[in-house]
């Protein structure tokens, strides 16, 4: 298995794009300046020590070291060894709206975002606890399946958008149906999920999907997100607010928090209801609950030992940083002089 032990610093290789754009623009600067000065032939002439191909050489050896620097200060790992351990615990899912309506800002800077802060903050607080996450607009699909890797639940997590599911909508009932089929009840542990909505449900039941949970002694709780008042619904083109969503009379939309509908379907799952703040998401109160969930040995296989690996890369990029030092701007006008093929006439 491979990860990352400081997976954020792989940010740096978003800078490598912006490396290739400039140096493309700065040659391109550079041909229209002697380009200015007259006649290319005359002017290669007037410097013949001038080497137009090797600054590109160079490049390409700064940005493949600079890639490999990136990849070993992140410091990728690899599990040598695969064990299997007893742990005793309980089984989470987590059911989190990706619909439009969480990208409303009556939760600064978003409803999402602040629902994923909390989810991340309750990955690091997991010890045994299996988790799993599902993400559900107009239709609900398995963004993680259960799993004790709390390192890739994180990673899951951070990819999350409200592009992902392509129907919009709300199905909470899908999305609680889905967690059941989800969930291994051979095994005797514990379950509960947590929803994370503005509980805007235009799809189905939902209650009737947590009273159903229940039923099978899968606890449902419910954090709402959002506000009473509401906020616009933003829409977001490559990562920008464009503008807001509107309805067919040409008014804005604004999202509210039916705090009624997450109530009934927490009493109906037998669980706890919560409304989120932005100075409290109000996992905490839920977790209290969840820990009273009755908690079992079982049988989980994960990695250990995990070896580093970022000495190969940063080998390489040294490597290849000094091949870079050493190689000159200028020809080498003894060996340019040199006319190895050239056919003399006799």
């Amino acid at each position: 298995m491979l990860r990352f032990a400081n997976i954020e610093y792989l940010w740096g290789l978003a800078a490598l794009p912006v490396f290739i754009l400039l140096f493309i623009w700065i040659s391109k600067w550079k041909k229209k300046a002697i380009a200015a000065f007259g006649d290319k032939k005359v002017v290669m002439m007037m410097m013949p020590e001038v080497s137009f191909s090797r600054p590109w050489l160079k490049f390409i050896l700064f940005i493949t070291a600079y890639f490999f620097m990136i990849i070993g200060i992140a410091d990728p790992q690899i599990g040598s060894k695969m064990e299997e351990e007893k742990r005793k615990g309980a089984d989470l899912m987590i059911l989190l709206d990706v619909s439009n309506s969480m990208l409303s800002q009556d939760m600064a800077p978003s409803r999402l975002e602040n629902a994923k802060q909390a989810l991340a903050q309750l990955i690091d607080n997991l010890h045994s606890d299996r988790i799993g996450i599902i993400v559900f607009a107009g239709e609900a699909y398995v963004q993680l399946p259960m799993t004790t890797d709390y390192s890739a639940a994180k990673l899951f997590l951070n990819t999350i958008n409200t592009g992902m599911v392509p129907t919009q909508g709300t199905a909470i009932g899908s999305a609680i149906d889905l967690g059941m089929k989800s969930f291994d009840f051979k095994d005797g542990t514990g379950k509960a999920m947590i929803i994370i909505t503005d509980a805007e449900n235009h799809e189905d039941d939902a209650v009737s999907a947590a009273k159903n949970a229940a039923d099978k002694d899968v606890m449902v709780n419910v954090i709402g997100m959002g506000s009473a008042e509401g906020a616009p619904v933003p829409i977001v083109q490559d990562g920008k607010q464009v503008g807001f969503h509107t309805d067919s009379a040409g008014h804005t939309v604004i999202s509210k928090l039916d705090e009624n509908m997450g109530k009934e379907m927490a009493a109906a799952g037998m669980g706890t209801y919560v409304r989120a703040t932005n100075a409290n998401s109000g996992l905490n109160i839920i977790m209290d609950q969840i820990n009273k969930v009755q908690r079992k040995t079982y049988d989980s296989k994960t990695f250990k030992n995990f070896e580093d690996r970022f000495q190969f890369f940063l080998g390489i990029a040294f490597l290849l940083l000094m091949v870079e030092f050493f190689i000159s701007n200028r020809k080498n006008l003894k060996l340019s002089g040199l006319k190895l093929f050239e056919v003399k006439n006799t």
